[in-house]
């Protein structure tokens, strides 16, 4: 958890945790700080949130979208050490009833900042992979509201969830169209 090349992001977590946040850990299988890319999802999922203090924004969570995420990954040829997967929105998303829910406008704005940091933590970054409408928008955001802190290009995708699966075909090839775009950009 606290390897090198994932400590400084272990950090932040930690400073977002102290407002009695959930916000699952950098997964040091990844590329960590060194990331050339960055996959960009919408908030951690109920299995992240289950497994508590051990929960890892990672490909390997127990969810069928990580199962997606990894399959797809690998067919692209984008390599685990080349990526970051992290969440637009850091920490658990709840609604009234405790039930998970996907983040809305004002959560995208709270979590602005903490976007920002993460990014300010990457300084190998070179492209930016969005999965969801609310990641693409907290992106933009983040690159228009005020002086971005680098500008970066970004690929917007469907997310890889079962909810999209009435276009499960053109989902499947979008992601591995932009993952192997960014693979390429890895390597540049």
């Amino acid at each position: 958890m606290d390897e090198p090349h994932v400590a400084p992001l272990n950090a932040l977590v930690r400073s977002w945790r102290s407002g009695g946040r959930f916000v699952p850990w950098a997964d040091p299988d990844g590329g960590g700080t060194g990331a050339r890319v960055l996959v960009l999802m919408e908030a951690p999922g109920p299995a992240t949130v289950a497994a508590g203090e051990r929960g890892f924004s990672s490909e390997d969570n127990p969810d069928p979208t990580a199962r997606v995420f990894k399959a797809l990954r690998e067919e692209s040829g984008l390599a685990r050490g080349d990526y970051l997967r992290w969440n637009v929105v850091p920490w658990s998303l709840r609604d009234a009833d405790g039930r998970h829910r996907p983040p809305r406008a004002e959560d995208l704005v709270e979590a602005e900042p903490a976007l920002r940091e993460l990014v300010g933590s990457l300084p190998e970054l070179r492209v930016v992979v969005t999965f969801g409408a609310p990641a693409l928008t907290g992106m933009m955001r983040l690159l228009t509201v005020e002086d971005p802190p680098r500008l970066l290009p970004v690929l917007g995708v469907p997310h890889p969830s079962l909810r999209n699966g009435h276009r499960r075909v053109e989902t499947r090839q979008r992601i591995l169209v932009a993952l192997r775009t960014a693979a390429a950009a890895a390597r540049s």
